[in-house]
C-alpha cells in the first residue's frame, strides 16, 4: 500500500512543524501497529490512513500552536487510550519526558509495544486509575503539563488531572468546539481544585472540516487539597459543581 504524506506534511507546516523522514517513518510504524492491534482489541473506530493522521495525529500535535513543547518538560497524558495525544507529541518533540496513564492493562501493553517498536526514550506507560495515581507522592503535583483527550466533562477531567500538575503548570484539555456551557459549569470546580482558567483556544484543524478546542487551566496552588481527587468512580458519577 502506498502511503502519501504530502497532505499531512502541509498540515504540519501550517502549525509551524516540520515533518521529517524520521518522524514520518515513526508515525507509519505507529499507524501500522495501531491497525494490527485494533483487530484484536478496541483501540479506535478510525482506521483509514488519512483519517488517523488528521483526527488522531494532527489533533494531538496542534497543542504546539499554544505551548512551547521544544523543552525538557515533564508531561502526563491521563486516559491516553491508544496513546493520544502523548505518543504523537513524543514523536514530534523528543525532549519531552512523558508518562502515559490508562486504566486498562491491555491498552498499556499495546502502548509499551509501540514504545518498543519506535525505540522511544523517556516515555513510560503505567496501568492505573487517575484517582489513585494522583494520590501517590511520585506523581502528585509533579508535572509541568498534563494533557487529556479523554471523554469526560471538564469538571470531572479537572479533578482527575489538576492534582498531577505542579504550581504554575498547565492542564490542557482537548475538547470539542462546543465548550462554552461546559466551561461555565466547571468554573467553580476548577477553583476548588486550585486551578485558574487561563485560555480557551478554538480552532479548525488545518485543511480539514474539523473544529476543536483546547482549554488551558493553570494550577495556582503549591499543593492540591487532600480532598481531591475523590475515590475511584466518584468524580465521574458526581462531578464537582
Amino acid at each position: 500500500m502506498d502511503y502519501n504524506f504530502e497532505k499531512f506534511k502541509n498540515q504540519a507546516i501550517q502549525l509551524k512543524i516540520t515533518l521529517t523522514d524520521e518522524i514520518s517513518n515513526k508515525l507509519l510504524i505507529y499507524y501500522k501497529t495501531l491497525i494490527e492491534y485494533n483487530q484484536v482489541m478496541n483501540l479506535t473506530a478510525i482506521t483509514e490512513f488519512d483519517e488517523v493522521f488528521e483526527k488522531h495525529f494532527l489533533d494531538s500535535i496542534v497543542l504546539a500552536d499554544y505551548i512551547d513543547l521544544n523543552r525538557r518538560i515533564k508531561l502526563i497524558d491521563v486516559g491516553t487510550g491508544a496513546g493520544f495525544p502523548g505518543i504523537p507529541l513524543k514523536i514530534f518533540f523528543p525532549d519531552l519526558n512523558i508518562l502515559l496513564v490508562d486504566s486498562l492493562n491491555k491498552r498499556v501493553k499495546f502502548l509499551n509495544e509501540v514504545i518498543l517498536r519506535l525505540e522511544l526514550k523517556n516515555i513510560t506507560a503505567v496501568h492505573g486509575r487517575a484517582e489513585e495515581l494522583a494520590r501517590k507522592k511520585e506523581y502528585r503535583n509533579q508535572f509541568d503539563l498534563c494533557v487529556s483527550r479523554a471523554v469526560a466533562n471538564l469538571s470531572c477531567l479537572s479533578e482527575y488531572c489538576i492534582p498531577f500538575v505542579k504550581k504554575g503548570g498547565i492542564f490542557a484539555a482537548y475538547k470539542s468546539i462546543d465548550i462554552d456551557e461546559e466551561i461555565d459549569n466547571s468554573k467553580n470546580a476548577i477553583c476548588m481544585l486550585g486551578g485558574k482558567l487561563k485560555s480557551v483556544n478554538k480552532f479548525q484543524l488545518p485543511d480539514t472540516e474539523y473544529y476543536r478546542s483546547i482549554v488551558m487551566i493553570e494550577n495556582v496552588e503549591e499543593h492540591t487539597s487532600k480532598k481531591y481527587p475523590r475515590r475511584a468512580g466518584i468524580p465521574n458519577k458526581q462531578p464537582l459543581k
